[in-house]
């Protein structure tokens, strides 16, 4: 089992399997399965112990190999052989209560466990594939969304930025990014620094990944109908004073949350676009007016996650001349300037890096932005407007954090887009 420790990881689950009935029969077949269990067991905690957001385990046509994403980023930790493949998918699934005996269609489930005290759900994602159903598991650590919006990497001026616009009476605010770029811990952080016990917090979620205390939390079930916009809609008569949206992923969603925050209501809520700029176009896409969209949003944060370099491997190093000139920073090619990255050593797991932390955007809706809005201008030409305002592009925050030693060259050129070079 390369890649995984020897730890004990026997009991793992061990209460939720002492609330089964066991018959002679059912304990025979158990005992001959016990090498499975325990499998399964050691692929679970050790990615825990990982710090792994995901684990995959995939089938090939000889092997199966098990991957962890840790930080952001897949690793291989193990292949097994391909026997063990059925029973290894068919107890997970068991484990997540789902069907055992459909394998020609995706499905989903759900593991809640206890691990060293805290407590971690799984959410189990299936699907056939050529060589037999793939299993996804993202794990949910229950204990790591408490975090303060002074711990998500921000730049000071950007924090002080983002704060004064959470602490807006109404209004909408948007985080975009890809998916696993952070838009929920952002949230959570943003909900946890509002929920002071005076205002009336509801979400809607699809999942609800973390359960906070005083906050209303509702978790969309679309086979009863129970959708983002028949909540957000249902959510108005509720008596809200903040609401956050999961998603806003149709038109229907995105003109209710305009509508809220029209009508004196702070919405929170996410979008996939690349850019802050873009989060515009995209509700106008969907269907919504531009003066509606310029009159209610009120800010967009764009983000991304970058690996912070491991501090227990750090050294100096000179990149590559194009290296520099993609992150616009060759003018510092013949300066004495001190950049940083990881050599690898068994803190890391030899990856250099160690831990992520944010790159952000921030567009606030300035009087020149909403004209620009209400005239249908291009993301381009808000952008461009956006930066003339003051607006640091992501670009530029991680330039910053590359010169301080935070981060490394690569790393920024492997999870932002650059707007070109010097």
């Amino acid at each position: 089992m390369k890649g995984l420790s020897g730890t004990d990881v026997q009991g793992v689950f061990g209460e939720q399997e002492s609330e089964e009935e066991i018959s002679l029969e059912d304990l025979q077949k158990r005992m001959e399965e016990a090498p499975i269990v325990r499998m399964v067991n050691l692929i679970i905690s050790q990615a825990i112990l990982d710090k792994a957001s995901d684990i995959h385990i995939e089938p090939e046509s000889r092997a199966v190999r098990i991957r962890y994403r840790v930080d952001g980023v897949l690793h291989e930790v193990m292949t097994t052989p391909k026997h063990i493949q059925a029973p290894m998918v068919s107890r997970l699934k068991i484990m997540a209560s789902m069907d055992i005996a459909e394998r020609r269609i995706p499905l989903d489930g759900k593991i809640h466990l206890t691990h060293e005290g805290k407590e971690y759900d799984l959410r189990v994602s299936t699907i056939p594939t050529v060589h037999g159903e793939k299993t996804v598991m993202r794990i949910l650590d229950k204990n790591s969304v408490q975090l303060g919006l002074n711990k998500l990497g921000f730049q000071q001026e950007n924090l002080r930025l983002w704060e004064s616009l959470v602490e807006k009476p109404y209004g909408m605010l948007l985080v975009t990014g890809p998916t696993g770029s952070g838009k929920s811990t952002t949230l959570y952080s943003c909900l946890n620094k509002l929920n002071q016990g005076e205002r009336n917090l509801t979400t809607v979620e699809d999942p609800v990944e973390y359960q906070i205390p005083g906050i209303n939390q509702v978790q969309t079930n679309n086979k009863a109908g129970l959708n983002f916009a028949t909540a957000l809609r249902s959510f108005l008569r509720q008596d809200p004073d903040i609401l956050m949206v999961g998603e806003i992923r149709d038109g229907e969603t995105a003109k209710i949350a305009v509508e809220a925050a029209l009508t004196g209501h702070l919405v929170l809520s996410t979008l996939h676009t690349n850019d802050a700029c873009g989060a515009i176009s995209r509700l106008t896409e969907m269907g919504v007016e531009p003066f509606l969209v310029s009159s209610a949003l009120v800010g967009v944060l764009a983000q991304r996650l970058a690996r912070q370099i491991c501090p227990n491997c750090k050294v100096g190093y000179r990149p590559l001349q194009d290296s520099l000139r993609k992150l616009g920073l060759s003018v510092y090619a013949e300066n004495d300037i001190n950049f940083y990255r990881g050599r690898g050593c068994e803190h890391c797991k030899g990856t250099g890096y160690r831990g992520r932390s944010g790159i952000h955007e921030i567009l606030t809706i300035s009087d020149r932005v909403r004209a620009l809005i209400l005239n249908n201008a291009s993301s381009a030409e808000l952008r461009q407007a956006a930066v003339e305002d003051g607006m640091r592009t992501m670009q530029y925050d991680a330039i910053q954090k590359v010169l301080a030693g935070w981060t490394s060259l690569e790393e920024c050129l492997r999870v932002i887009a650059v707007e070109g070079s010097e």
